[in-house]
């Protein structure tokens, strides 16, 4: 008898975590809606990504990624719980199923989307890697920093990219990584270091909460690509589906004009057959996701389109003041394109 116990609770355990040793999707979407919520990995306190404010919500723009998804699978962008966690928690976390979503300024490569049982649903901001200097180090570009202490989170791609822009350049470099950003932030500026380097985004970030932030520039060059984006379990595609075209419906609506405060008034009167599809006022394209006829009429009314998520986040009225650049719709000088609602 104890022999079967056993040999039922390692193929319950088998059937949990799958040959692989990740947790077997399939089957998230089911289990959200049991539970009433969508647990969501965020960083563990990045400006304009995701950080706590002063009464303890989490706000930024992976963080308003994660209540769109809540929104078109509950119609309620509140049922959503956050995870902080470092770099290098964050796999672990989403390979485990301790969460469903990881929305965590993280970046899209070959290695990640298929060696780790991980997919990535979209880009929610096109980045790239750079470096932050104090004016007092009197550089004026990534090519004079021959010889400089370099800040480095650990369990990055930038690790790898600085060692290959430093090596492709002839140029050496002292690394001291760290576990969180705000560790290579603070060691920046005490004089650790002579540069903190990561994506342009978090230097934009970690800059504005230095105690001088206009001590501190962040050099011209851009060194890598750095696609930034929500990653789910391989395996499941009707979760990867509602992820992907939760985001896909964000950027629509912006390209359509539609917003948190026309968004409802569009939905009963729209003329537009393009419009009329992405809010459900024609045809059933919810009912593919699973998801309610009004899903990016809640979206867009509860969170708000990408354009106004990315200016409420990262805008030039926040601290971080950066451009749309790159994020910019496509038919406004930037790259962010989504498919059709159709």
């Amino acid at each position: 008898m104890k022999m079967l116990k056993s040999t039922l609770a390692i193929v319950t355990a088998a059937a949990v975590l799958g040959v692989s040793g990740f947790a077997q999707a399939g089957a998230t979407l089911d289990a959200v809606q049991k539970k009433g919520f969508v647990q969501c990995g965020v960083s563990d306190g990045l400006p304009g990504f995701s950080v706590p404010d002063s009464t303890g919500k989490i706000i930024g723009i992976d963080a308003d990624v994660c209540r769109a998804v809540a929104a078109a699978v509950f119609g309620d962008a509140t049922k959503v719980k956050f995870s902080q966690l470092n770099a290098k928690e964050r796999f672990t976390a989403l390979q485990s199923g301790e969460i469903d979503v990881l929305s965590r300024n993280t970046t899209w490569t070959s290695s990640r989307d298929s060696g780790m049982g991980l997919v990535f649903a979209g880009v929610t901001y096109y980045d790239g890697i750079g470096f932050l200097v104090n004016n007092k180090l009197g550089v004026k570009s990534a090519k004079e920093l021959d010889g400089a202490t370099i800040c480095i989170q650990a369990g990055t791609t930038t690790e790898l990219n600085v060692s290959d822009y430093f090596r492709g350049n002839g140029l050496k470099y002292t690394p001291i990584t760290f576990d969180t950003s705000d560790e290579s932030a603070k060691s920046l500026e005490s004089g650790r270091c002579d540069v903190l380097t990561s994506d342009k985004s978090q230097l934009y970030a970690q800059r504005s909460k230095l105690a001088t932030p206009t001590d501190y520039v962040v050099l011209p060059e851009t060194i890598s690509k750095e696609p930034l984006g929500p990653v789910v379990r391989k395996g499941d595609e009707e979760w990867f589906s509602i992820v992907k075209w939760t985001l896909y419906a964000m950027v629509n609506a912006e390209e359509m004009g539609i917003t948190q405060k026309n968004v409802e008034a569009e939905a009963k009167s729209t003329k537009n057959p393009d419009v009329a599809r992405l809010l459900g006022a024609d045809g059933e394209y919810g009912k593919d996701l699973k998801v309610k006829k009004d899903w990016v009429v809640q979206i867009v009314k509860q969170v708000g389109n990408y354009g106004e998520v990315f200016e409420k986040n990262l805008g030039k009225s926040t601290p971080l003041a950066i451009d749309r650049g790159l994020n910019a719709l496509w038919n406004n000088g930037g790259i962010q394109y989504a498919p059709p609602v159709r």
